[in-house]
C-alpha cells in the first residue's frame, strides 16, 4: 500500500519564483486498508459528475501529467507479501472495484492523466506469463475478466470500468485507454481472416512478440480491410460510452495513414476533446516485420493524431548537451511546424524501459521527473516509479504454481514492470521521490514557470565537464538554468560561467541537493551523482 497519506508537508516553488521557493501543507483523509479496498461494494454508489472533456487542450498545452497502471496490479492484494498474488490462498490481483480506492491518491501527486493499459479480453495460447499480456488482445468488445470484480453482483464488465472513469472524472483526472497494436494466436484461431499470413499460409509474429500475430490492415488489391476498421470502430464506441478521454495507440506506426486517419475523424466527430497518442517514435524508421506497413510518426500526426513518443526514452544513450538539446529543439520546432497542435511526452519512464533506479538509484529517477516538468513536453511515469520500484521480482521465470494461460512459468523482462503475471501492486518505500514529483508538478504548473518553459529559447552551455550538462531557459530578462550531472556514479565539479552574476546577484535555488556558490561571472557547483538543480536568475538572460 503506497502511503502517499503520509507525506504530510510537501515542498513548493512559488508560482512568483523570483519571491523564491515557498511551501504549503497538505491535509490528507485517512484512507483504508488494503483489505477494506477488496471488501464488498456496489458500484452503483459512485457519485456521478458533470464532466466535460478537455484532454486534447491540455495535452496541446504541455500541461497532461500522467501515470501509466496496470489495474491488474493496481492495489493488488498480496497478504503473504512473496510479490505473486494467489487466489488459492484469497489474495486478489488489481481489479476495477479496488481501482477506485486508488485514484484519489493520485490527484495528490499532481497527476492529472492516467494511461490504463489495455482492458479487453486477452489470450492465453502461446501466452507469455500466467496471466498473459494485456497487449495479447482477443476481443475489441469484451473486457478482460481479470479487471472484474466478483464483489459487485451483475455489474457487468463495461459498467464496472465505466465507474472507474467516473471515479476518475471525481477527482479531475483524465483518462487515456490502450488499444493494442496485434491480436492473440487465440484471436487468430477464432478469427484467422483478421490476420496476415506468410507463404506457407501461417499468421505472421511481429518482432519477438510471441503471444501476438500480425492484424492484416489491407487487402491483396490495396484497400483497407474493413472487417478489422469495423472492429476498432467499435472499440471507439464503447470507450467513449464509458466516458473515456483518450485512446494511446499501441505500435501506431503499423497501421496506414488512411486507417488512422477515418478512425480519428469519426471519433473527433463525436468527442473534438479525444486524445490520440501515437506510440511511434523519430527514431523508428522500419516495421517490425517485412509484412508489416510503416506508417512513420510524422505522417501519423498528419492523420490526426495529437502526440508521440518522441525520443527521450533514448536519453538514457545521450553523450553529450548539444545532442540533448537537438533532441529537444527537434520537437520544439515539430510543435512549430504544426501551429502548436501537436505535442509528445516525456517518454523517459515508460514500461519498455528498464527501471530508472537499476541505473542510477534515487536521484537518477529524480532527474528524469524533473525532466519531465523543465522541458515542452506532457509528463509521464510508469506506475510504481513514484517511490522507486527496481521492478526486480523474486519469482521471474521461475516455475509457476498456478497459471491461467498455457506458460507454466513466471515470465518478466529483468527491470520492467510485471504485466504478464498476477503481481503485486508497484513501489517501494523511496518516499523522497514522490515528495520531488510533487513538486515538480506543482512547479510545472505554475503560471511563471509554465510560461517560461513552452515560450522560451532552449540552449546549451559550455560545461566544466563532459557530464555536466547546462541548459538554459529564457523569457524576456529572466532565466531558468539547468544543470546535470550525467554521471550515475560520481560527484562532478566545476564553475559554470554566466556574464553579470556577482556575490550580490539574487538566485533562487528552486532544486539543488547539493551547495553553490556564487562567484564573479559564475556559479561553482557540485553535483552528486545523477544531481539535476534548477535555478531562477531574475533579471538575467543568458
Amino acid at each position: 500500500m503506497r502511503k502517499i497519506f503520509l507525506l504530510l508537508i510537501l515542498g513548493l516553488v512559488s508560482a512568483e519564483l523570483a519571491n523564491a521557493a515557498g511551501s504549503w501543507q497538505y491535509e490528507f483523509a485517512p484512507l483504508p486498508s488494503a483489505e477494506q479496498m477488496h471488501q464488498k461494494a456496489v458500484v452503483k454508489n459512485v457519485p456521478k459528475v458533470q464532466w466535460h472533456n478537455d484532454l486534447r487542450s491540455l495535452f496541446l498545452r504541455n500541461q497532461a501529467s500522467i501515470l501509466e497502471i496496470n489495474l491488474r496490479t493496481f492495489f493488488a492484494l498480496d497478504t503473504n507479501k512473496n510479490e505473486i498474488i494467489e487466489r488459492k490462498y484469497g489474495e486478489q490481483s488489481g481489479n476495477f472495484l479496488s481501482a477506485l480506492m486508488g485514484i484519489r491518491e493520485l490527484c495528490y501527486s499532481g497527476i492529472n492523466t492516467v494511461h490504463v493499459m489495455p482492458i479487453t479480453a486477452i489470450g492465453k495460447t502461446k501466452a507469455l506469463g500466467t496471466a498473459g499480456s494485456p497487449y495479447a488482445l482477443s476481443s475489441f468488445t469484451e473486457i478482460n475478466p481479470q479487471l472484474v470484480s466478483p464483489e459487485v453482483g451483475e455489474a457487468s464488465g463495461w459498467e464496472q470500468f465505466k465507474s472507474f472513469v467516473d471515479e476518475c472524472h471525481k477527482y479531475k483526472i483524465r483518462v487515456i485507454v490502450d488499444l493494442p497494436s496485434c491480436g492473440s494466436y487465440d484471436y487468430y484461431l477464432k478469427n484467422p481472416g483478421l490476420f496476415e499470413k506468410n507463404s506457407a499460409g501461417q499468421p505472421i509474429t511481429p518482432a519477438d512478440w510471441s503471444d501476438v500475430r500480425l492484424f492484416k490492415v489491407k487487402n491483396a488489391n490495396g484497400t483497407l480491410n474493413e472487417e478489422l476498421y469495423n472492429l476498432h470502430k467499435e472499440y471507439v464506441d464503447k470507450v467513449l460510452e464509458a466516458g473515456v478521454d483518450g485512446i494511446r495507440a499501441d505500435v501506431a506506426t503499423i497501421k496506414p495513414f488512411e486507417f488512422w486517419q477515418r478512425l480519428i475523424s469519426y471519433t473527433r466527430s463525436k468527442d473534438p476533446q479525444f486524445l490520440f497518442l501515437a506510440e511511434a517514435s523519430n527514431l523508428w524508421t522500419s516495421a517490425p516485420c517485412p509484412q508489416a506497413v510503416f506508417t512513420p510518426y510524422d505522417k501519423l500526426l498528419e492523420a490526426g493524431f495529437d502526440g508521440y513518443y518522441g525520443s527521450y526514452f533514448n536519453y538514457k544513450n545521450v553523450k553529450s548537451a548539444s545532442e540533448f538539446e537537438k533532441m529537444v529543439n527537434f520537437d520544439i520546432d515539430l510543435a512549430k511546424k504544426f501551429n502548436g497542435q501537436k505535442a509528445v511526452i516525456g517518454s523517459f519512464m515508460t514500461h519498455d524501459e528498464e527501471s530508472p533506479m537499476l541505473e542510477g538509484g534515487v536521484e537518477y529517477v529524480n532527474q528524469l521527473i524533473w525532466l519531465n516538468a523543465l522541458l515542452p513536453v506532457n509528463s509521464y511515469i510508469v506506475d510504481g516509479l513514484s517511490t522507486g520500484d527496481n521492478f526486480l521480482y523474486t519469482y521471474a521465470n521461475l516455475p509457476a504454481s498456478e497459471t491461467d494461460t498455457d506458460c507454466n512459468t513466471y515470465y518478466v523482462q529483468k527491470g520492467k514492470p510485471d504485466i504478464y503475471n498476477f503481481s503485486r501492486t508497484p513501489g517501494d518505500k523511496h518516499f523522497e521521490i514522490l515528495e520531488e514529483l510533487v513538486k515538480a508538478n506543482n512547479f510545472k504548473t505554475s503560471p511563471t514557470s509554465y510560461a517560461m518553459i513552452n515560450s522560451s529559447d532552449f540552449k546549451a552551455h559550455k560545461s566544466p565537464s563532459s557530464n555536466i550538462f547546462i541548459f538554459s531557459r529564457s523569457n524576456g530578462s529572466d532565466s531558468l538554468l539547468i544543470v546535470i550531472n550525467k554521471n550515475l556514479h560520481a560527484n562532478e565539479t566545476g564553475k559554470i560561467k554566466i556574464k553579470g552574476i556577482n556575490e550580490d546577484t539574487t538566485i533562487v535555488p528552486l532544486r539543488t541537493v547539493s551547495e553553490y556558490k556564487k562567484k564573479k561571472n559564475a556559479i561553482e557547483v557540485t553535483l552528486v551523482p545523477a544531481e539535476l538543480q534548477v535555478y531562477f536568475l531574475p533579471g538575467i538572460k543568458i
